[in-house]
């Protein structure tokens, strides 16, 4: 048997995200002069398609499979990766001085979403066969054997964060990589290395690119009264910013939106700041929108069931004793777990916004199907937990 609890929390989560696109999307659709339900309709197939990938996989032997599957998806996308900047515009959309989708005719893909997915397989594959046997490493000792997934992880930040601009899905596989390392087996000294070299690294992208550099400067102008409050004056006068623009209303908007649901919020289709005030809010602030929505308590339901969701996976991965299986599970936590904390802290204003989804919940088939694809591979290794359990079960009752 599959691990239940994990496959439903995913379909409430999706199930929300339904209703949501519906009903945040309604400006859009006024605006552009839409279908009413054309947004339910396209994130309905995605959820759809995404719960028979999520069965389809979970049936499948994963000692037969599994391996198969997680070569191709990252080798597959990591070459499709590499060529986006060479495809014709016709083929891959140029936003921004930057290539992140490909137009299939009647529907778009993010590469990068599935190439998580094959990334974190990738680490998990390789760490089972090169680091898991080497223990009491020296510090010499583990920068030799880490250092090639260093330079894989060079290449990534290349074609993610310079040649896409994507600064937010880096981020979630700096902090992914970071903390496989330490399950892996590295040291604590190394992780710290680690973490030092990416807040380095961090600020270097930051400073290489003028749009970054612009948003930073745009969100401390949002938030920077109630920090300064708390400064000398003669620090005040450096550090304060007169930049307004759209990152600072967004994120008043956004926490606007957020105040205005108060507990229990304003109903299903009542919000306000979905009526232009708050762009992209059934995608990148639909935690904002649902907010408003439903309230405090909207939020802690969504939150709760996305805790669940980690710790069924952190639990399936305690249980394995494949060690690919079980790390890959762990790093399907992370990306889940990292992308809604980026998310919820740039929509809260702690942090810059970066255009990352909420798992499972904002409007877009990439997400959904990328994730589906890796919640399946997990519910297919789930039996082997199940299987392992029932054995320790019935040896129990035998002895008994």
């Amino acid at each position: 048997m599959i691990d239940k609890p994990l496959f439903i929390g995913v379909i409430v989560l999706m199930t929300v995200s339904l209703i949501m696109s519906y009903s945040l999307s309604i400006y859009t659709i006024l605006y552009f002069s839409s279908n009413e339900f054309a947004f339910l309709l396209r994130q309905f197939v995605s959820v759809f398609t995404g719960i028979l990938l999520m069965v389809f996989l979970s049936r499948l032997d994963p000692d037969k499979w599994f391996n198969k599957i997680g070569l191709s998806v990252f080798l597959l996308f990591f070459l499709i990766m590499i060529a986006m900047p060479f495809l014709p515009s016709s083929l891959a959309n140029d936003t921004g001085g930057a290539k992140r989708w490909i137009s299939l005719g009647f529907f778009k893909i993010s590469p990068v979403e599935f190439f998580k997915v094959g990334f974190v397989f990738f680490l998990a594959w390789s760490f089972s066969r090169k680091l898991l046997h080497r223990r009491n490493m020296s510090f010499a000792e583990e920068i030799n054997a880490y250092l090639p997934y260093l330079f894989v992880f060079m290449i990534v930040v290349l074609l993610i964060a310079v040649l896409q601009k994507d600064l937010g899905q880096t981020m979630v596989l700096a902090v992914t990589l970071m903390i496989m390392f330490f399950f892996a087996g590295s040291s604590f000294k190394f992780f710290l290395s680690l973490v030092s070299t990416g807040i380095i690294g961090l600020f270097i992208l930051i400073k290489i690119a003028p749009h970054r550099i612009k948003r930073v400067v745009e969100w401390w102008a949002g938030v920077q009264d109630p920090v300064l409050s708390l400064m000398p004056f003669d620090w005040t006068q450096s550090l304060r910013v007169d930049a307004i623009a759209k990152e600072s209303y967004q994120i008043s908007n956004s926490l606007n939106a957020i105040n205005h649901g108060g507990l229990f919020g304003t109903g299903l289709g009542n919000g306000q700041f979905k009526l232009g005030y708050l762009s992209d809010v059934h995608t990148d602030f639909v935690l904002a929108g649902i907010t408003e929505e439903f309230g405090f308590v909207g939020l802690m339901f969504v939150l709760l069931t996305l805790l669940t969701i980690i710790f069924r996976l952190f639990k399936i991965a305690s249980r394995l004793n494949n060690p690919v299986y079980s790390l890959f599970t762990i790093g399907v936590a992370l990306l889940i777990g990292f992308a809604f904390v980026i998310n919820s802290f740039g929509i809260a204003g702690i942090t810059p916004i970066k255009g990352i989804a909420v798992p499972f919940l904002s409007y877009g088939g990439s997400q959904i199907l990328a994730l589906s694809l890796a919640i399946g591979m997990v519910l297919m290794v789930s039996k082997k937990n199940h299987t392992k359990t029932e054995h320790i079960n019935h040896e129990e009752s035998l002895c008994q």
